[in-house]
Order: C-alpha cells, then structure tokens, then sequence
C-alpha cells in the first residue's frame, strides 16, 4: 500500500492524551441513537467538501490505510464502500463516549479533525472509495456443509435488517457488511453478543444473544464469503488510491 505523509498528524499529537479520558463507561447500558450534541444530525445534513474529506482522511489512512480496506487479521475494518450514515453514527459516537474505542477515540476528536464538516467530509470521501477484491474471508467456502449451515443462520436472524446481500441499511445505520474482514466481524459479533459494544442496536443484541461460538463463526464465515458487486470493487488487490500518489 501506499507511503502516506504524517505531516497533518504532527498537530494531532497533543489529542493523544484524551485517549485516557472519559473511557470508563459502563458495558449495560446502550447509547444507540443518542445524539445528545447534535453533532450526528448536523453531519448528516451538511454538504460534504470532497477535498477536506481527503485531507481529514490521510490521519485515518494510518490505520484503514490510503485504499480504506483495513487489514485482514481484523485488527482494522474496512472503511471504504461503508454507507456514510453508518460512518457519520460511528464517528459521532465515538466523539461523544457512546462506544468504547481508545485507539481511535484521539484520532476522532474535534480538536484533531474538525467539528461536524470535517465528519461530513470524510465519510463523504470514504463512501466513495472502491472496496477490497479480496477481503479476509472465513475458511469454509461456499459447498461445504458449514457454508449452507452459516448461510441458513445468517436467514434466520439477518436478513431483515443487514439485507438478503449483506447490503445493510443506510437510512436506519444498519452498516453493510459484505466484503468485511471476517476476523474483525468475529469480534464485533462476540462484543455485540457479550453486551461490550455499548452502541449496538438493542434489537440485535436480542436476536444473537443464544448464539453459540459456533453458530457465531459459521455466520460470520458465510457473510465474509457473500460477493460484492463488481461496481463497487477496486479493479484488483494491488489498486492504490491515487490520491495518495
């Protein structure tokens, strides 16, 4: 992937001490749809500026890399092709201590990026980008007994809000979850299911609350395996965004 410059992220660096701050919350009570500076409405309602968006994007690309596809291992999700509601909701709860997320939680910050323009911005730029051709997929391909066996699960209890495609929902921020990495999902499934994500929708927390670690792989092996239409896909693994040249 490409060499980004750390020029911009030179002035982030006195954010960093924030990351120790306001992060004890609580693990039971769920902040959802909280919105409590309006920060999630503004964003969503204000015309996005392409070129800050890219700007903004470089601090991110540290981690989801210049492409936004994250890494394989699951340390780091993909970003690009993610619905800019979703982005927006988990920037915003970020921010305002609704989700737990110490490695980012300084990056995310105001004083580091900008106010509700610069969350308008980047997810604007992010949503554009073309995804990754070869996402960590589970290891059951499709024809085993455990694909078929994922697949029904992911039926049974998915569909109705992540789409029959993994397509997701971007007025309701149900985010799209075809060509995610399956190591990342894993985790935020297991978190979701344990009660550790504070900001996950409650009705979700309901539906896979019984699910086994099994069942919990087998789903997650079938929707890392489910396609992502060719428009919307990098034209290879080895594209480089070219605005990072």
């Amino acid at each position: 992937m490409n060499e980004i410059s750390w020029k911009p992220v030179k002035r982030f660096i006195t954010s960093v001490a924030l990351a120790t701050a306001g992060l004890a919350f609580s693990t039971t009570s769920f902040a959802w749809l909280e919105d409590q500076s309006g920060e999630l409405d503004a964003a969503m309602h204000l015309k996005p500026d392409l070129e800050n968006g890219r700007d903004v994007f470089e601090v991110c690309a540290g981690c989801h890399l210049t492409e936004g596809w994250g890494k394989k291992d699951g340390t780091f999700p993909q970003l690009a092709g993610q619905h800019k509601e979703v982005l927006i909701k988990q920037l915003a709860d970020i921010r305002a201590g609704n989700r737990d997320n110490p490695t980012m939680y300084p990056f995310a910050q105001p004083e580091a990026i900008g106010g509700a323009q610069a969350l308008a911005d980047v997810v604007a730029y992010i949503a554009k980008l073309p995804m990754n051709p070869d996402n960590g997929k589970g290891p059951w391909p499709e024809g085993t007994p455990e694909f078929e066996k994922g697949k029904k699960l992911y039926e049974d209890n998915c569909v109705k809000c992540h789409g029959k495609h993994g397509e997701g929902n971007a007025k309701k921020f149900y985010p799209r979850i075809q060509g995610q990495h399956y190591l990342y999902m894993l985790r935020q499934f297991e978190w979701i299911r344990d009660g550790k994500r504070r900001n996950a929708n409650p009705e979700m927390v309901k539906q896979i609350k019984n699910f086994t670690d099994e069942q919990e792989k087998l789903v997650i092996n079938y929707v890392s395996r489910i396609p992502v239409p060719k428009e919307d896909l990098a034209p290879s693994k080895d594209w480089l965004n070219p605005d990072f040249d």
